[in-house]
């Protein structure tokens, strides 16, 4: 049996929150144009290389401007190629929340006049949520979230 230390508590430190999401895509110029279009991303002038792996690629930073939320696009000179499947280890999908139900459907019309694919908006009111699901040019599964949340 393993006994917590004096040192340790019984939850984690905090966190401020989720600070960048960094996937690896077949090509980062095709990627930051699709997450600038589509999320109002702006792209950042540094290209900082990979953390132990410098000659290996770089990362392309993009922010969202009102939340601060980063994307480091990767580019790894060994890419393997390939389309992302969340059936392999690693990502399943990453979500964005919104405030309001309503926001969905501005998100659904939006993606609708860039002629990005999506669901619509998904309602699973068994588990308190609605969402609208698509996907980047990589495949990889995004989706726009909304947590319904009941008074009890």
């Amino acid at each position: 049996m393993t006994r917590m230390s004096s040192s340790e508590s019984a939850s984690p430190p905090p966190t401020t929150g989720i600070h960048h999401f960094s996937p690896t895509v077949s090509d980062v110029e095709r990627s930051a144009s699709w997450y600038g279009r589509v999320f109002g991303m702006q792209r950042l002038e540094r290209q900082p290389p990979h953390h132990n792996d410098e000659s290996g690629g770089y990362a392309v930073l993009l922010v969202e401007p009102t939340t601060g939320f980063l994307i480091g696009l990767h580019h790894h000179e060994g890419f393997h190629g390939g389309a992302f499947d969340e059936r392999r280890a690693g990502l399943d999908h990453i979500a964005w929340g919104v405030a309001a139900r309503a926001d969905l459907e501005a998100w659904s019309d939006w993606l609708t006049r860039l002629d990005v694919e999506h669901s619509g908006v998904i309602e699973m009111p068994a588990a308190s949520y609605a969402c609208i699901v698509l996907r980047d040019p990589d495949n990889i599964q995004l989706e726009i979230f909304h947590r319904v949340v009941t008074s009890a």
